[in-house]
């Protein structure tokens, strides 16, 4: 395959994909590195995953520098002109170097008359750098988010919503989960140790690793005999706060990609049974469970209808990971700010209810339910379970955090906390059928 020698141009057909065309970025980029050469894959990334971290600031700048904007086919070089803008004002790629590249991508892409175009609004960007910044100052290029975002995370956080916004702009760390059914933690230790790898322990768990500086799997002693898996910190609480017993049947709802599926049967010997709707993501759902030599039963179906379950089945702990928006992993994944809709969020809170009270069902009495999303956002959280609490006789809530109530239940991660993602846990007991 004859690979494309420009980055830039690939990164602009991606930010078209997501930006214009609301696709993730976690599906176009891989096929797009394909197109590059090996060598070339992690700038790639970098300047994807930059571009959409502050895409406000250099949109609007670009919105400036251009004297007729460009829309159809055309719009491909609007987001050129912002990659060359992403180089020049935020990576160590010199100067000379990000504009010669990036106005060659329009060769690639063939448009070479747009030459002087692109060009010139990156000269005039490299000289007036700091007037077209002011011009363009707002609270959207300021923080680079949506406007109802950040008015519905003022509203949420009054105190430090500021600094909610500023961690989603920080680069995700890489955890890792030890996986002690096949590795004790003290040797997974020393291979670490044996390889160079700085890492810390800094949560209670230890198994929890948090890397210095990300790394790729292949390099991390023993991943392919499934000594541990990638899981941020804040998802490695939920097995955890589950509690399994050694005969527990415990529902994994909506566990792709299996990362908490396999850490509850690392904790304990449990029949699992593993359910999500989209059976695309469940394949990795089963790649897991082989990589870290684990068994659970696979369910493909909407959670939201009684019958994806079989009636008769009732579970003793259910862990629902519910669909949300999100919005605690934007670090992670920043085209999540851009895919995202205001009107999304009331959508997901019904989705969310429905699963939450179908599921309900299906819990044994004197069950355990801990509900979890990756969202920052009340409405998907303690909203949610302040409403169902107030409205379900037979549920009560067991603390995770003794400040809990029941018109405030449940444990918000912010995102940068501990360095882990945003995350909300709560967890409900029920009493009686």
């Amino acid at each position: 395959m004859n690979k494309t020698k420009n980055v830039r141009a690939e990164a602009a057909k991606c930010l078209v994909a997501v930006l214009d065309k609301g696709l993730s970025l976690s599906d176009v980029l891989p096929k797009s590195q394909a197109n590059v050469a090996p060598k070339d894959a992690a700038l790639l990334q970098e300047i994807c995953f930059g571009v959409l971290r502050y895409f406000p600031k250099y949109d609007a700048i670009t919105n400036l520098l251009l004297s007729k904007k460009l829309k159809g086919k055309q719009r491909i070089f609007h987001h050129l002109i912002i990659v060359g803008l992403y180089q020049i004002d935020k990576m160590r790629i010199p100067e000379h170097a990000a504009v010669a590249e990036t106005v060659q991508a329009t060769v690639v892409l063939k448009a070479p008359g747009l030459k002087g175009l692109v060009n010139a609004c990156l000269r005039n960007f490299t000289r007036n750098k700091e007037a077209l910044e002011n011009k363009t100052d707002n609270l959207v290029t300021q923080y680079s988010h949506p406007g109802w975002f950040i008015k519905r995370i003022q509203a949420a956080y009054p105190e430090n919503w500021a600094a909610v916004l500023e961690q989603n702009l920080e680069r995700s760390p890489m955890w890792l989960r030890v996986h002690t059914n096949n590795v004790s933690l003290e040797t997974f230790i020393i291979e670490l140790n044996k390889t160079n790898i700085e890492f810390e322990q800094p949560l209670e768990n230890k198994t929890s690793i948090l890397l210095s500086k990300p790394s790729p799997v292949e390099a991390i002693p023993g991943f392919e005999q499934g000594w541990f898996t990638v899981q941020d910190g804040a998802a490695q609480h939920a097995a955890l706060l589950l509690e399994p017993k050694d005969g527990d049947l415990i529902l994994d709802a909506c566990a792709a990609p299996g990362g908490k599926t396999c850490h509850i049967l690392d904790l304990a010997t449990c029949d699992v049974m593993a359910a999500d709707i989209d059976e695309t993501r469940l394949e990795r759902v089963s790649q897991n469970l082989t990589r870290l030599n684990e068994h659970a039963d696979i369910v493909c179906g909407d959670l939201s209808d009684p019958s994806v379950i079989d009636e008769g089945i009732k579970f003793d702990r259910i862990l629902l990971d519910a669909p949300c928006s999100a919005t605690g992993v934007i670090r992670r994944h920043p085209d999540i700010k851009w895919l995202r809709r205001n009107e999304d969020i009331d959508a997901l809170a019904q989705l969310q209810k429905k699963i939450l009270e179908t599921l309900w069902q299906k819990l044994k009495t004197g069950g355990i339910m801990l509900y979890a999303t990756c969202s920052v956002l009340p409405e998907e959280n303690k909203q949610q379970i302040a409403q169902f609490l107030q409205k379900t006789d037979n549920a009560k809530l067991i603390k995770i955090d003794e400040s809990e109530t029941n018109e405030a239940p449940g444990w918000q991660i912010l995102p940068g906390q501990l360095n882990m993602d945003g995350f909300y846990y709560c967890r409900l007991m029920k009493t009686s059928d």
